[in-house]
């Protein structure tokens, strides 16, 4: 963690401790209700300050980092667009990959079905309290 917040892996944004501790109560409660969210209703819910897309993508990519070192499911995998496939932007499925978490193509079903598996992984994981 910086000093005045997190900072992600894109291009060195950063969000501050109280965006940072809003993602994780958000993901907190979406993941208590057995929900998924979208990127655009986590960057309305935050408010977060542009370019908000960027800054939430960063923060996404930060904990799934924080979740694979600790050999936990990754909680991003909670955000997901709002088309019709209801899953992750291709970005979520490139940094799972390099996490070493995914392998294959980031559309199609072999990425629906992982995602649908990752999901239920985070449903049943016992998070402590942490990051």
């Amino acid at each position: 963690m910086a000093a005045g917040g997190v900072t992600g892996t894109a291009a060195s944004i950063r969000i501050s401790r109280p965006h940072w501790q809003a993602l994780l109560d958000e993901l907190a409660e979406v993941r208590r209700q057995r929900h998924l969210v979208t990127y655009r209703a986590l960057v309305e819910r935050l408010q977060l300050p542009a370019p908000a897309m960027q800054t939430l993508t960063a923060a996404l990519e930060h904990l799934a980092a924080l979740d694979a070192r600790a050999d936990r499911p990754l909680r991003s995998a909670l955000v997901v667009s709002q088309g019709a496939s209801r899953l992750p932007r291709t970005g979520f499925f490139e940094c799972a990959t390099r996490l070493g978490r995914f392998s294959g193509p980031a559309d199609g079903s072999a990425a629906a079905s992982w995602h649908a598996g990752e999901v239920a992984r985070v449903f049943e994981f016992d998070y402590p309290g942490i990051p």
